[in-house]
């Protein structure tokens, strides 16, 4: 059954997102409708997965899977469900089938429906991720994800400022937070001397007696405290609160926010027990719990009330996980899971009055019971169950909030936590109470934008209703219903520490914890009457410093900051520019230089005499240098002369023995010539003459000592003998690469998530030329620097000719030369230059457009999909080692005996040099093609003169 857990993953993140994007194109309500299947029945079979596993976890198993990618870095892929995990999953996917119905009928028509549903659906994969993680490396993967999948779905409505105020502020501070956490995480794994979470979890005192365990424990808690919205990090949550309502539903009451404390109490095992642990987490969330109370008392907007209750009660779970108590873990797991019910739907009546009043002021809301009963009892309920009125989940977790409280405070000032709690608590009915009266009672609604309010179709009310059925059903039936998922939620978080004997149950006796829910409820009720009849809460307008002020504050410092850096250094010099880093890196390497007494010593290594042929091209490269020195104003002179440098350098590979480095400088330096003869046609012949003497001989005086440091590196390192690894790969090229040339086995399967970064980085940087001369046109030149006319006749009848001859043969070459690179020089890069090259040959014969026209290419946009496919096919290729339980990208291979043919050598490789070869040549292609659209003719003239 452990064999389920990867599907969960990947169910969501691939069909899920691609077909719910697809299905909602090109948009409407028959196109959201399909979208919403599609993304509602990923989440239900995420869900019937979960149930299908919880035989197993609830009977104390925790279920695993692993495939090894870096076993050598401490990377696996790695999945693991417990009590804690399971509970999460469900929530997560669970509340998306709620979020997804409720979504089908909140957008509107003009609303993408593929791109909201396909957002959601990534969103889901993430958090499942988080939630599955069984490796802290690939969780904080996942972390990140969330981070970057929530920005885009708080941004959805792009159109708005709020929109893209709020998701770039909520992406700032938990990105930042992010990265806190992931130097936590890899010190974390560094002390326990693993990245598994099984392990980590089993070695608390060898973490918490190393020296760098607060180190540790600060960052990660900081990764927590930023996305669960923490004091003093709090500010980000209201701000997103411009998404639409299923986002806030979904992500800000139910799943993202509660991910900071999943983190915690996951890591709980292995963090917690410390004094430190206590202070910073019970501390934080108490601070959190009473401010943000207090505060949500004030707001005047729905969701922006309900938003900084959501902190207050992330703050009272981050509170119960601090202490050191096995009953706070079993109230903190009660707690989460109550809270995601009654919040999740008191989001969504806020949409829902939203959707049909047009506004979420509570200022101009009133009397809407009238108009909308259904809807206002939901809400009377959920409300009910977020103050902690009896007969309802959110009194029962209260009532243990409470208790636990009580048992927190001890000493001269731990009346304050009780305190605290009670006050919090009052604040909470306050608040609860206000969102029902003063939306659905208080009078007459005020100058509402939709003037005629009713009840919204069923299915908005149905996941609404839903919801408040669950808040009622547990908090009459908790240890019949939810009992033994929060008991195996609670153990997965103490892990060896025995759960003590609890009943969950509706009433136990008259007992302090009571006396405080009554002083709680009593309180707010006359806290919310004082303050809207004596002091009209709706007259209030907070003010003071806030979190959202100093956040703004510090990124228009920072900015001012790089402002005044950006005036002092990037004056519009390249020449400045160059000399600065140029003179950096002469100054840094020359540091461990200067601490040596004999720089200029040679090793031990005994050298070999050097041939004619080595002393010629000495001199060539000398010659061609200095030219360039002395002609480097002529441009395209210097071009060539640099060729001619490249040329020189291929010859030495050949001479070190090194076929495939010559082949490869031999093909760049052919296209990139190209490609830059082509480039320099839109500039002058020559460039001007700016530097002045002083300049020339600083950027000499630059250029020798950075030229004498690189010669002193090399004879260094090519006069000392050194441990080398090349002799592994040239032993282990043949038996674990299946081929006998070491460099291609490298290129494709040693190294092979190398290269597809460096095809990667390729494609993006054609599509960056692309994007940039997209549509440009510059006018060609009508005569050179001396009067002489330009000719754009066509080329001669020989070249055309021998470009027809050349490509088939070419073509070829190309093909010879990609099958054989596994074994023999060659390989998937070269071939693509290869045959780059001669297309380039068609492109200077037949003309830009002819090209294009006979490859059904235009501008070379459609050379993106050479690109995409080849890093698909490079990827799918790396992926399919997955099915054979193989790390990523590890090749296989064999001898199969054909009829024939004969032993016939095979790799997988060659499917990923294929992919190679293809975005080479797409890449390559793309670049030509631009610029030969740069410079085509403009309209032609009309007849007398002018431009058409």
């Amino acid at each position: 059954m452990t064999d389920l857990l990867p599907y969960l993953v990947a169910l969501p993140l691939l069909p899920g997102v691609v077909l719910a994007w697809w299905a909602g194109r090109p948009g409407g309500a028959i196109a959201r409708r399909r979208a919403a299947w599609v993304a509602g029945l990923t989440a239900l079979a995420c869900c019937a997965g979960l149930l299908a596993l919880a035989g197993p976890v609830f009977d104390g198993q925790v279920l695993g899977w692993q495939r090894d990618w870096l076993p050598s870095a401490g990377l696996n892929l790695s999945l693991r469900l417990d009590g804690l995990a399971w509970l999460f999953a469900l929530l997560i996917a669970g509340m998306g089938v709620l979020v997804v119905l409720y979504a089908a009928w909140y957008l509107g028509d003009d609303d993408p429906p593929g791109r909201f549903f396909a957002l959601l659906m990534l969103f889901m994969a993430a958090m499942l991720g988080v939630a599955l993680s069984g490796n802290l490396l690939q969780l904080a993967v996942a972390w990140e994800l969330t981070s970057i999948s929530s920005f885009l779905l708080v941004g959805y409505w792009s159109h708005r400022a709020d929109a893209r105020a709020g998701a770039r502020m909520a992406l700032a501070v938990t990105g930042g937070g992010g990265l806190a956490l992931l130097a936590g995480l890899l010190l974390l794994g560094d002390m326990a001397g693993s990245f598994e979470l099984a392990e980590v979890l089993a070695r608390r005192e060898q973490v918490q007696a190393d020296p760098r365990y607060p180190v540790a424990l600060v960052l990660i808690l900081l990764g927590c405290f930023t996305k669960s919205a923490q004091w003093p990090f709090h500010f980000w949550l209201p701000e997103a609160m411009a998404a639409p309502t299923p986002v806030s539903a979904y992500l800000h009451s139910a799943t993202m926010v509660k991910a900071g404390i999943f983190l915690v109490a996951r890591l709980h095992p292995v963090l917690a027990g410390s004094e430190l642990f206590t202070t910073l987490v019970a501390g934080v969330g108490l601070v959190t719990l009473a401010f943000a109370a207090y505060v949500a008392v004030f707001r005047h907007d729905l969701k922006g009330l309900l938003a900084y209750s959501t902190i207050s009660h992330l703050g009272l779970i981050m509170f119960l996980l601090g202490l050191q108590s096995p009953l706070a873990a079993v109230a903190a797991m009660f707690h989460l899971l109550n809270h995601a019910t009654f919040k999740a739907s008191l989001f969504m009546t806020a949409g829902i009055i939203d959707h049909e009043t047009g506004t979420r002021d509570m200022r101009r809301l009133g009397g809407l019971f009238s108009l909308m009963p259904w809807t206002g009892t939901l809400a009377i309920v959920a409300a009910a169950s977020m103050a902690g009125v009896p007969l309802v989940n959110g009194f029962l977790s209260k009532e243990m909030f409470f208790d636990e409280a009580l048992r927190a405070g001890g000493g001269a000032w731990g009346w304050t936590v009780p305190v605290l709690a009670t006050f919090a608590g009052v604040c909470a009915v306050a608040y609860s109470l206000r969102f029902v009266h003063d939306s659905f009672f208080n009078g007459p609604p005020r100058d509402l934008p939709n003037a005629h309010p009713h009840e919204p179709p069923w299915p908005m009310k149905l996941p609404v209703g839903l919801l408040v059925v669950a808040c009622l059903v547990v908090g009459m039936l908790p240890a019949a219903t939810v009992g033994p998922l929060v008991r195996v939620a609670a153990g997965a978080v103490l892990v060896d520490t025995p759960l003590p004997d609890y009943h969950l149950a509706l009433w136990h006796g008259l007992n302090w914890p009571l006396l405080m829910s009554m002083v709680a409820l009593l309180g707010g009720v006359a806290m919310y009457l004082a303050l809207q009849r004596r002091w009209n809460l709706h007259l209030h307008h907070p003010r003071g410093v806030t979190g959202r002020l100093l956040f703004t504050r510090a990124v228009d410092g920072a900015f001012a900051g790089a402002r005044r850096i950006t005036r002092a250094l990037a004056t519009g010099s390249q020449q400045r520019n160059l000399a600065l880093m140029v003179g950096s890196a002469v100054l840094l390497a020359a540091w461990p230089l200067w601490q040596s007494p004999t720089p200029l010593a040679a090793g031990t290594r005994a050298l070999q005499p050097a041939s004619p042929l080595a002393w010629a091209l000495w001199a060539l490269l000398l010659a061609a240098g200095g030219a360039l020195v002395l002609l480097h104003h002529h441009r395209l002179v210097a071009v060539v002369l640099a060729g001619a440098i490249g040329l020189v350098t291929a010859v030495t590979f050949e001479g070190l023995s090194a076929p495939d480095l010559a082949l490869t400088q031999l093909s760049v330096e052919v296209v990139s010539t190209v490609l830059l003869l082509m480039a320099l046609a839109l500039l002058p012949a020559t460039s001007p003459r700016e530097s002045s003497a002083g300049r020339r001989w600083r950027d000499g005086l630059l250029a020798g000592a950075a030229g004498l440091g690189v010669s002193l590196l090399a004879w260094w390192t090519l006069t000392r003998d050194h441990d080398s690894i090349a002799w592994y790969f040239l032993e282990q090229s043949l038996p674990a690469g299946g081929g006998t040339n070491a460099v291609n086995v490298i290129l494709v399967d040693f190294r092979g998530y190398d290269t597809f970064g460096e095809i990667t980085v390729l494609g993006v940087a054609a599509i960056g030329v692309l994007a940039l001369l997209d549509g440009w046109r510059a006018r060609r030149p009508g005569h050179d620097a001396d009067g002489r006319a330009w000719s754009f006749a066509q080329p001669s009848l020989l070249l055309r000719l021998a470009a027809r001859l050349v490509l088939p043969l070419a073509l070829a070459v190309s093909l010879y030369i990609f099958w054989r690179g596994h074994n023999l020089p060659g390989g998937g890069f070269i071939a693509g230059l290869v045959t780059a090259a001669a297309l380039v040959l068609q492109y200077m014969a037949l003309g830009h457009q002819t090209v294009e026209t006979v490859m059904r290419a235009g501008q070379g946009r459609r050379f993106t999909r050479w690109i995409a496919g080849g890093l698909g096919l490079a990827a799918l290729t790396g992926v399919g080692a997955f099915a054979f339980g193989r790390p990523f990208l590890t090749s296989a291979h064999g001898h199969p005996h054909l009829p024939l043919l004969g032993e016939l050598p095979l790799a997988s490789a060659a499917l990923f040099d294929l992919g190679v070869y293809i975005v080479v040549v797409g890449a390559t292609l793309m670049m030509f093609s631009v610029l030969g659209a740069v410079t085509e003719d403009r309209l032609a003239e009309s007849a007398e003169g002018r431009p058409a």
